[in-house]
């Protein structure tokens, strides 16, 4: 049989009692081991929940980036559509097909009731004539004297109320008729 190992001396007895048995010291890893192992698992695992997080962060803020672009692109088409029909004369084209009229000179009322100023009804202009059909738009026929003469005058009318007709005609379709909508869609 073999011989028993004699005992070290020196140095190699210095080490020997530094260096702990085998045995007992793998049980007293394990759990060391196994904590490190969930707290590593633990840290990828949040590490991929946040991010997870962060990406369905960023693809709302670039949805609401454009979202943000086709509202602005769309109220600044509002707003040259406002600007362009707040301009004087678009103004008063409107206001002429609505059937207004300038008004007089203004009067004014002071605070202790007094007109100041002289009040004067607004009056329509006089109507345009109307141009008179060549006689090639009426089929190469000849223009009758007495409608042409008529239609040049604007007065000349049997009853002699054709003008102030025209002028109430021209205000009653524009009352009925809604006014067009500002924005497409809205």
């Amino acid at each position: 049989m073999s011989k028993p190992a004699a005992p070290l001396k020196g140095r190699a007895a210095r080490l020997a009692r530094l260096m702990p048995s085998t045995g007992p010291s793998t049980a007293a890893r394990t759990p060391f081991v196994l904590l490190v192992v969930l707290l590593l698992g633990g840290g990828l695992i949040t590490l991929l929940l946040l991010n997870s997080a962060l990406n369905e962060g960023s693809f709302r803020l670039s949805e609401l980036k454009r979202d943000t672009t086709e509202l602005t692109d769309e109220q600044q088409a509002l707003q040259r559509d406002v600007d362009s029909r707040s301009q004087p004369d678009a103004l008063e084209r409107r206001a002429r097909e609505l059937g207004m009229v300038p008004g007089g000179s203004p009067a004014f009322l002071d605070p202790d009731g007094t007109v100041r100023g002289n009040p004067t009804e607004a009056t329509a202009p006089p109507p345009s004539p109307s141009p008179t059909p060549s006689p090639r738009a009426s089929g190469g026929a000849a223009p009758d004297p007495d409608a042409t003469a008529t239609g040049a005058s604007g007065s000349a009318s049997p009853s002699g109320s054709a003008p102030a007709a025209e002028s109430d005609s021209a205000t009653a379709p524009a009352a009925e008729s809604p006014p067009p909508p500002t924005s497409p869609g809205r």
